[in-house]
């Protein structure tokens, strides 16, 4: 195993969550090093580089894609750039860890994951919350039968944003909106957990015209089988809510701080049974880290990767019904 190697990594823009907690996650990680950073604006470019020690700046994303001594790139590009610079970032042989969502709709995903199959690199969504360890955790104690029978699972992930002039996320064509940024957080939570697919999807959506008519709140109803129900909230402008519950025949499991996830005890998470209800100790870990040196065993050591790229053109899939039914305003099968 090759754990003396690191992957080298370059970062196809300046977004506020690349420069908050993806990349300090990266250079916190055992496995890998940020070697460069490009923007559209070189000054920029350079000025964060120099914040978070970053050794090489590019005012193009050309070049960086160009630099042979990146392995991977990050894009934390707005929603409707992903699918082009992923594709181009395939074609340079660098593999490719995208923000979420992947895509604006299933074909794209599609075409990204093709993309990255015939140049052999390796691309995943950016789901950090699934490489926090307590979510293994969560899984053993639902297979463990104590809880019993998964009867529903019920998440959160509300903010209240609204002010905020000039966001990304209120743009329409550029693939805003609550359940583009946070509702594909519940997503693929439940699709995680149940290791199953939804059958139909139901969503009644808010959308706001001071927000170019993107949804600033969506609550939906996925559909698994003939029995079990997931229920989701997701929203721009609402108070702050980022939780998961599963109910079983026999308990339930409690995640206070769902996919948010704090380097002290808000990261432990409860399981009640009858009257007992205990706490969940899990590691203090930043899951930025995590998901950095999940995508290098798989880079570096040839481990497959607990989630690959068919994984993240499913979740677009059903994201992109969500997106079908709050629109039409009708149930959506899949």
């Amino acid at each position: 195993m090759t754990t003396n190697i690191k992957l080298r990594w370059g970062i196809l823009g300046s977004a506020s969550i690349a420069i908050r907690s993806v990349i300090p996650g990266i250079q916190q990680s055992q496995r890998n090093e940020v070697t460069a950073i490009a923007s559209r604006n070189l000054d920029k470019a350079s000025e964060t580089a120099q914040q978070l020690g970053i050794p090489t700046a590019y005012g193009s994303y050309e070049e960086l894609l160009a630099d042979e001594q990146i392995d991977a790139v990050y894009i934390p590009l707005p929603n409707h750039l992903h699918c082009e610079w992923a594709i181009r970032a395939a074609q340079a042989g660098k593999h490719i860890l995208c923000e979420k969502p992947l895509a604006l709709n299933a074909d794209q995903a599609q075409q990204m994951a093709d993309a990255a199959q015939t140049a052999g690199v390796h691309l995943a969504e950016a789901f950090m919350y699934r490489h926090h360890p307590r979510y293994e955790q969560i899984a053993n104690i639902i297979d463990s039968g104590e809880i019993g029978d998964i009867r529903g699972i019920h998440s959160t992930f509300t903010f209240n944003n609204s002010s905020a002039d000039g966001n990304v996320r209120f743009r329409r064509d550029w693939g805003g909106g609550a359940l583009y940024d946070i509702g594909c957080y519940s997503i693929s939570a439940a699709r995680m957990l149940l290791r199953a697919e939804p059958s139909a999807a139901t969503v009644k959506g808010f959308f706001s015209p001071e927000h170019d008519n993107v949804d600033m709140m969506a609550s939906g109803l996925l559909e698994f089988g003939d029995r079990i129900g997931v229920t989701f909230d997701s929203g721009m402008w609402a108070a702050f809510r980022n939780t998961l519950e599963v109910l079983g025949t026999k308990g339930i499991i409690e995640v206070p701080s769902a996919f948010v996830s704090h380097e002290d005890n808000r990261s432990n998470f409860f399981v009640t049974v009858g009257d007992e209800r205990r706490e969940v100790e899990v590691p203090v870990i930043n899951q930025y880290a995590a998901q950095a040196d999940d995508f290098a065993r798989t880079v570096l050591d040839g481990i497959a990767p607990r989630y690959g790229a068919e994984d993240a053109v499913q979740n677009m899939r059903v994201l992109e019904a969500c997106l079908r039914s709050a629109d039409e305003q009708q149930r959506i099968g899949l």
